[in-house]
């Protein structure tokens, strides 16, 4: 199989993965731009789902360990948004595995602002399957 790193998703976006060397747990970065906004000015929800998607998926990645090749794929994911953010906020998004299984990865994620203010937090769990090159 055949993998694009980073995947599409995330130069469109904009997605930046700024640390990923601590098993588990990846920090991101995006900069809200126009592309990004509602009509009331601020970025619309779905976008800061791709972007807790992103890093809870590397986490659920890096979490299976360094001795597996596998692939992850989202189950289900809740959001909480708590704060608006604008035009030429800059987010940063961490990411942690809870519990990774065998098969299942627990993951909480954290949007903050340039400001360190909470912006959405996130919950999700990912199926883990194996890769085969």
């Amino acid at each position: 199989m055949w993998l694009q790193i980073p995947p599409n998703c995330d130069l469109t976006l904009g997605l930046r993965c700024l640390d990923k060397s601590e098993p588990g747990i990846t920090v991101w970065s995006m900069r809200v731009d126009e592309r990004f906004l509602n009509p009331a000015g601020v970025i619309q929800g779905g976008f800061l789902a791709a972007l807790l998607d992103s890093a809870m998926g590397a986490s659920a990645v890096t979490g299976a360990g360094t001795a597996r090749k596998v692939t992850v794929m989202n189950t289900e994911m809740k959001i909480s948004f708590l704060r608006a953010a604008t035009l030429g906020d800059e987010l940063i998004c961490t990411a942690t595995v809870l519990k990774s299984g065998s098969a299942i990865s627990f993951l909480d994620g954290r949007i903050v602002n340039q400001r360190n203010e909470l912006v959405a937090t996130g919950s999700s769990s990912y199926l883990i399957r194996e890769r085969t090159e």
